[in-house]
């Protein structure tokens, strides 16, 4: 459905809640093995991007340890998230963690207010905040704490740093990437904004990504418009025989 609607790529998300016992972080699944041929992506002559991405429900201060640890497993993923239930693991998450992705809570109200220093400290780290839609067309309640709770997030962050996504388990849960940036904009985002959380800033995020599992850095290009030519200001060749007469 994702090629469909116009996404050229898609995450596949591997959820671990410590809370539940024998968590393990197992291998990431290979898209080959899930899709024996990946769709074009409708528009274009390219195939869809399937990467993968772990997320971990952390609700103690020991569950970051797993993170701070150099398990060969989660340098297999290409997108690292985690999802604090406590302030002070928020603010862990966002000055400390090597990860991608902080998730915010969107189906009830938040335990805790929002910092502006642990929110600036993970902008300059290049960690994204992650809202979800899927919960607020689900159901009305969940709908109110979306948006209160994206809104307090605004307030500290300005819109910067923001992806939203969808964390569908169902086709029908799936929106299009303009009714996603339509939906940004009843959580507080500008219209420039509401669209970079769901291309540019994706994109950023998955080049964190990139970044955290080599441990040096990554160049992307882009093709630079070119700027329209100023125009001349200068007299013209027959004025100026006329005023030097």
């Amino acid at each position: 459905v994702c090629f469909s609607v116009g996404y050229s790529a898609v995450a596949l998300n591997h959820v671990i809640d410590f809370k539940e016992k024998k968590q393990e972080i197992i291998k990431p699944v290979s898209p080959s093995e899930l899709f024996p041929s990946l769709p074009i992506v409708q528009g274009t002559s390219k195939r869809i991007k399937v990467l993968t991405r772990l997320t971990l429900v952390v609700s103690d201060p020991s569950h970051c340890n797993l993170l701070r640890s150099t398990s060969a497993n989660i340098r297999l993923y290409d997108i690292i998230a985690v999802f604090p239930k406590t302030e002070k693991l928020f603010h862990i998450a966002c000055t400390t963690l090597d990860v991608d992705l902080v998730c915010i809570n969107v189906t009830e109200k938040l335990p805790f207010y929002f910092r502006r220093p642990p929110v600036n400290m993970a902008i300059d780290r290049g960690i994204y905040f992650e809202l979800l839609y899927t919960p607020a067309i689900k159901d009305s309640t969940m709908r109110r704490y979306t948006i209160s709770n994206a809104i307090s997030l605004m307030q500290i962050c300005k819109g910067k740093n923001i992806v939203i996504s969808s964390a569908a388990e169902r086709p029908l849960e799936l929106r299009g990437p303009y009714d996603v940036a339509n939906l940004g904009l009843l959580f507080g985002l500008s219209e420039s904004e509401a669209k970079a959380a769901v291309s540019t800033n994706c994109r950023a995020t998955v080049l964190h990504g990139e970044t955290r599992k080599t441990a040096c850095g990554v160049v992307y290009t882009v093709k630079k418009p070119r700027k329209v030519e100023e125009e001349e200001t200068t007299v013209p060749a027959c004025k100026k025989a006329k005023t030097q007469a």
